[in-house]
């Protein structure tokens, strides 16, 4: 048990030593010229910057023929500040014929998902995807800054609205089995997809089967573009 509980806290370094060294990337806006076919639209977690996505962007890109897209947003707003800033980033894609995916890692899911139900969402999303994000709250969320300790606080208000909110969007969220942050990683509602893959909480982003599911989602969803706006 200890020396899985070591080998965990390793990797989740490992990964927190990766996430240094893309810091720096993509701090300014990264928005594709697209007038048609798909855009996947990545939201960062805490402490981040959209740099932190290189990765899974690339692999996504390398994989399918779908492009992607992402913003840094600064340390501490809440989740409502997050989400406000998604659909500015949603508006610049303004052409009507594009297809959009939202991924987040952990409180970047909690934005996107408060974009769809509390800001009235954009019609070209067709799924999302979440990773490591913090359903049920985080324990520690007392240490969080600003607004973003109340908005993570387990049983917050902001939650419990989210809760409460219902999207016909397919949903996948990937949980880590390791993480130490989210230890509840949980679905929305019953009939969204869930897996678990054993990850700590930043290493779980770049995990081969987080990359795998996510790509294979987005490819899929990709293929069936024909079949409607929410085919996925």
């Amino acid at each position: 048990m200890i020396s899985r509980s070591l080998r965990s806290l390793t990797r989740e370094v490992l990964a927190l030593a990766r996430q240094a060294t893309l810091l720096h990337r993509d701090v300014l806006p990264v928005v594709p010229h697209a007038e048609q076919g798909d855009v996947v639209v990545l939201v960062h977690g805490f402490l981040a910057t959209a740099g932190v996505l290189r990765p899974l962007r690339d692999a996504i890109e390398r994989s399918t023929s779908v492009r992607t897209a992402s913003f840094t947003y600064p340390p501490g707003i809440g989740i409502e500040s997050i989400a406000v800033r998604l659909s500015e980033l949603l508006r610049s894609l303004a052409s009507p014929e594009l297809r959009i995916h939202l991924v987040g890692h952990s409180i970047g899911g909690l934005a996107a998902r408060w974009f769809l139900t509390e800001l009235g969402g954009d019609p070209r999303v067709v799924q999302t995807i979440s990773i490591a994000t913090t359903f049920e709250g985080a324990p520690r969320a007392r240490l969080f800054p600003g607004h973003l300790a109340r908005d993570v606080e387990p049983g917050s208000a902001l939650l419990a609205k989210l809760r409460a909110g219902r999207s016909e969007l397919p949903h996948l969220s990937i949980a880590g089995g390791d993480d130490r942050v989210v230890p509840n990683g949980a679905l929305w509602a019953p009939g969204e997809r869930l897996l678990v893959v054993r990850a700590g909480h930043n290493e779980v982003l770049y995990h081969p089967e987080t990359v795998a599911a996510v790509v294979a989602r987005v490819a899929r969803a990709s293929a069936g573009r024909s079949a409607g706006p929410h085919a996925a």
